[in-house]
């Protein structure tokens, strides 16, 4: 499917939870946030309707992401789901690493086939401090869990904050060169002042080349991550939101006051 910009929309964002077992400091305020309610999350048959709706409208490509996906209950079952819509080219996962050792296996064999996994530093002591606890040693598990699992290509997402020569970008960098890993910059964003910028060794944050809708956890489509419109699938049927979501899609993304990263999914 086009937008009215001729802009081929063929990838799907699920964000399939807004829960998180890491509290990141770039995409978390410290004191916490006000979590949805279980009734309000859409259930798995849920969103499987939608990726359905989706790929008849020209969807092939589809990507979990949070909150933290693998927290949430039985995720496995859900990429079982979505990997049997036929028409899906493309299934993958963002995820921060955490709980990946012991789910790599299991979501590969349910039919993942890929994944990004979260990395912004390899120093310890600063892992803890930027995810507010977190151990970089489970994540660095998890990305040798990816690899022995078959998730292929394993890509490293690196959060920068000014620029990818920093220090702890170029560890990540030299670390992902040593262990065959694609690596992604991404420019911290900031969805209330606009703020964002190109992918480095990605193709995000070109507005040009945008191709994708992204389903939050509530089941509001949104044409853009710097866009406030949002389209329910309850209310509105999920062929019905997509199209809506799709005809609203702006040139350029602009700003959010209403949404945030742990519940859009980044």
């Amino acid at each position: 499917m086009y937008d009215r910009y001729n802009r081929h929309i063929n990838y799907l964002r699920i964000s399939v939870t807004d829960r998180c077992n890491l509290r990141c400091r770039y995409c978390m305020p410290e004191e916490g946030i006000q979590l949805l309610k279980h009734t309000d999350i859409l259930s798995f048959e849920e969103i499987t309707e939608v990726v359905k709706a989706a790929v008849e409208l020209g969807v092939e490509k589809i990507r979990l992401t949070g909150g933290e996906p693998l927290v949430r209950k039985d995720i496995v079952n859900l990429v079982a789901m979505i990997a049997a819509v036929n028409g899906i080219n493309d299934l993958s996962m963002t995820t921060n690493g955490i709980l990946l050792e012991k789910f790599a296996k299991p979501v590969k064999e349910a039919g993942l086939q890929r994944i990004n996994i979260s990395l912004d530093t390899l120093n310890p002591e600063k892992f803890r401090q930027i995810t507010r606890g977190g151990e970089l040693s489970a994540v660095l598990k998890g990305i040798d869990a990816a690899i022995k699992a078959g998730l292929n290509p394993v890509k490293i997402n690196c959060v920068i904050f000014k620029s990818s020569l920093e220090e702890d970008a170029q560890q990540v960098k030299e670390f992902c060169a040593k262990n065959n890993l694609k690596v992604r910059f991404i420019h911290q964003m900031n969805l209330e002042t606009g703020e964002f910028s190109i992918v480095e060794g990605g193709e995000g944050g070109n507005c040009k080349q945008c191709n994708r809708l992204r389903l939050m956890a509530n089941g509001m489509v949104k044409p853009c991550l710097f866009d406030e419109q949002e389209f329910s699938v309850r209310k509105l049927g999920p062929k019905q939101a997509l199209l809506n979501a799709l005809e609203s899609k702006p040139a350029q993304g602009c700003t959010n006051s209403t949404g945030s990263f742990y519940n859009i999914g980044g």
